[in-house]
């Protein structure tokens, strides 16, 4: 994004922008918040989920057994992973949740028991070109995290923590 569409968008002069970039202009708050929104805006009207999205993705198949499922999310510090069938369809998700719920109903044989029999539903699938905006209103909802596709395939993964460091600024791992 240019100054002039910055300024434009924020409804500021583009030298202004200008003087904040150089740090000669101490501007007020409401004139820093319309300039936040601008580029809030911009950000979520504009990016695409690739330039958010993590790769690869970590995902495990339906006859894998909770003890390996339960690993993995704890080496990686994920909170949820995909299931996928042996076509590589992806049929459903393994929440910290249903590990908590299924040690919680089967106590010491929950770890023998496999993906198919704790995950949840899948998560949502978006093309990788879909707008960060339309990832951010799912996200908002139930769904902790989206999967991100390209010519059919899982290509990435965004969650609200990806989203988090994209807003802030923060490198990808």
């Amino acid at each position: 994004m240019t100054q002039a569409e910055l300024a434009r968008k924020a409804g500021v002069s583009q030298s202004l922008i200008a003087r904040l970039e150089a740090g000669t202009v101490n501007p007020r708050l409401s004139t820093l918040m319309k300039i936040y929104n601008a580029l809030k805006e911009y950000l979520e009207e504009e990016v695409t989920v690739d330039r958010v999205m993590h790769s690869p993705v970590i995902y495990v198949y339906i006859d894998e057994k909770l003890d390996r499922i339960v690993e993995l999310m704890w080496v990686n510090g994920i909170s949820q992973i995909p299931v996928l069938d042996r076509a590589g369809s992806v049929v459903g998700t393994v929440h910290e949740r249903d590990v908590v719920e299924a040690f919680l109903k089967h106590r010491e044989k929950a770890l023998t028991l496999k993906a198919m029999d704790v995950m949840s539903e899948p998560l949502p699938i978006v093309p990788k070109n879909a707008k960060l905006s339309s990832v951010i209103k799912i996200l908002r909802g139930e769904f902790p995290a989206v999967l991100v596709a390209e010519r059919g395939n899982i290509a990435g993964i965004v969650t609200r923590s990806d989203v988090m460091r994209f807003f802030a600024g923060l490198p990808r791992t």
